[in-house]
């Protein structure tokens, strides 16, 4: 399987390659690698960030699940009820 490094490296290799066979000019041809050789290096790390992210997202929102089936759903709706049936008591003197 292919990760998302590889997949860069394939993308800006693939640049690389062709300004080595159409740039002539030495100078140019050398700004040009540069440039790609930089983007690649912040292609990965911004990958990498939000792959980072995904994951710290996706485990807070697993914990989150577990933490609201842990959750008694009984006894929330008997204190609704209790709370519920004290509002409908009719107020003395009426």
């Amino acid at each position: 399987m292919f990760t998302s490094e590889a997949i860069i490296d394939a993308v800006q290799n693939g640049k690389k390659t062709f300004v080595n066979t159409f740039v002539t000019n030495e100078a140019v041809k050398e700004a040009m690698v540069n440039f790609v050789d930089t983007q690649s290096e912040y292609t990965k790390k911004a990958v990498k960030v939000g792959q980072d992210t995904a994951a710290v997202l996706t485990s807070e929102m697993v914990k989150s699940m577990q933490q609201a089936t842990k959750f008694d759903y009984s006894k929330f709706g008997e204190g609704i009820m209790k709370a519920y049936q004290t509002t409908q008591k009719p107020a003395k003197g009426a």
